[in-house]
C-alpha cells in the first residue's frame, strides 16, 4: 500500500485547528485516532509580547515533508498534517500545527511527537523575541533539551 502524502504548509495567516482535523477525517472510517498538538507563542511571564518568526522559503517546505515523510514510514500514518507559521505571533498566538492520524492512539501519538522534535530542530525557522517594554530581544538560540528529545528516535528505549 503507498503510504499517503503529508499535507504541509508555511504561512504567516493563522490556521483553525478544529478545521483541519475535520478535513483530515471527513468520510474516513479507518482512522481509529486523531492526535493534535498546536504550540503557542508564550508571554514568558509577561515579559515576551511577540515572537517573529522567519524560514527559509522552499527550504522549510522540503524539510517539513521530510520529516513528515519519515513519521508515516516508521508509524504507519494515515494521513498527517503540519503546518508552521511565519511573521510576527503576538504573544498566545498559535505558531505550528501538527495532526496525526492513525489506526491506534499510540502510532498517532507517536508520530506527533516524533515531527515536532524534528522541527524544533531541523526545520530552518528562526525566532526573534520582542519584549514588552518595546525592545527587540535577539534571536533564540537552540537548545540542547530539543537536541535531546530529537535523539531518543534514533536511539529507542530497548525493552
Amino acid at each position: 500500500m503507498k503510504s499517503p502524502a503529508p499535507k504541509i504548509r508555511v504561512q504567516h495567516e493563522d490556521f483553525d485547528a478544529a478545521a483541519e482535523s475535520a478535513l483530515m477525517t471527513a468520510g474516513r472510517a479507518d482512522i481509529g485516532a486523531l492526535v493534535s498538538f498546536v504550540g503557542l507563542c508564550r508571554d514568558e511571564a509577561g515579559t515576551l509580547a511577540a515572537l517573529e518568526l522567519e524560514h527559509y522559503p522552499g527550504m522549510a517546505e522540503a524539510e517539513m515533508t521530510r520529516i513528515a515523510d519519515l513519521a508515516i514510514e516508521r508509524f504507519s500514518l494515515l494521513a498527517l498534517t503540519a503546518i508552521h507559521r511565519f511573521g510576527r505571533i503576538e504573544a498566545g498566538g498559535q505558531i505550528v500545527l501538527v495532526i496525526a492520524a492513525a489506526p491506534h492512539r499510540q502510532a498517532a501519538f507517536d508520530g506527533a511527537n516524533f515531527v515536532m522534535d524534528f522541527l524544533k530542530t531541523s526545520a530552518p525557522f528562526w525566532k526573534k523575541e520582542h519584549g514588552t517594554d518595546g525592545q527587540a530581544g535577539g534571536w533564540i538560540a537552540a537548545k540542547d533539551a530539543d537536541d535531546s528529545a530529537r535523539d531518543r528516535w534514533h536511539n529507542p528505549v530497548k525493552e
